[in-house]
């Protein structure tokens, strides 16, 4: 079995802020390094005897994640800016009433290329091009367990290139998920198949704020 538990980075100082994420580096609140724990101790129950690598976004949120992870697990993190959230351009740490007002939302014969209208934002295609290419060669590794940490938009991306959807198929998809979640693919050894075991589960973390 190949497993790869895919891990959205725990709650930020930008959400608590009410300001557009993206590439606007903010680390985890208080409460987001406690449900990075309780990712950690989860992830060591599912991984628990193997040998495991934790890749991760680069940006703090995921990162800080990660480490706390790594803490776990006893483990190095390799950190790369292709996992990273799509970024929002000029939009990166305004108010999330800024973006709303001026943001354009893809129209359905443009879902990839739409700029959105945002000085300097990403289009799907952007983040897809930078993703599919990190995925598979994280894959491709000997390690046969493996972790990314990274953030809500980008995981339908991952998740896309794990299944092989080709990147002109991947308009429309998403797959929500709250901070904290892990996701778990896994593909068996004789007829390949690549199954979504879990998606997006928050069963770990408390509800409390």
């Amino acid at each position: 079995m190949q497993d790869l538990f895919v891990v959205t980075h725990a709650e930020a100082v930008h959400h608590l802020e009410g300001k557009v994420g993206g590439w606007y580096d903010t680390g985890l609140t208080a409460r987001g390094r406690r449900d990075a724990q309780a990712t950690a101790e989860r992830l060591a129950v599912l991984v628990s005897g193997r040998d495991v690598e934790i890749h991760s976004s680069d940006l703090k949120r995921a990162a800080q994640t990660a480490d706390i992870i790594a803490s776990q697990l006893s483990r190095p993190v390799i950190e790369t800016a292709a996992l990273r959230e799509i970024s929002y351009g000029v939009a990166g740490g305004r108010p999330q009433a800024w973006l709303d007002a001026r943001y354009v939302p893809a129209p359905d014969h443009d879902r990839l290329d739409h700029a959105c209208g945002i000085e300097g934002a990403e289009t799907r295609r952007d983040v897809a091009m930078r993703v599919f290419p990190c995925v598979e060669a994280i894959v491709a590794r000997a390690c046969k367990t493996q972790i990314i940490v990274t953030h809500g938009f980008t995981l339908t991306l991952v998740i896309a290139a794990w299944m092989k959807v080709p990147i002109e198929a991947t308009g429309f998809l998403s797959f929500p998920a709250k901070p904290g979640s892990i996701t778990h693919l896994s593909q068996d050894d004789f007829f390949k198949n690549r199954a979504v075991v879990g998606l997006s589960d928050i069963s770990h973390l408390t509800l409390d704020p």
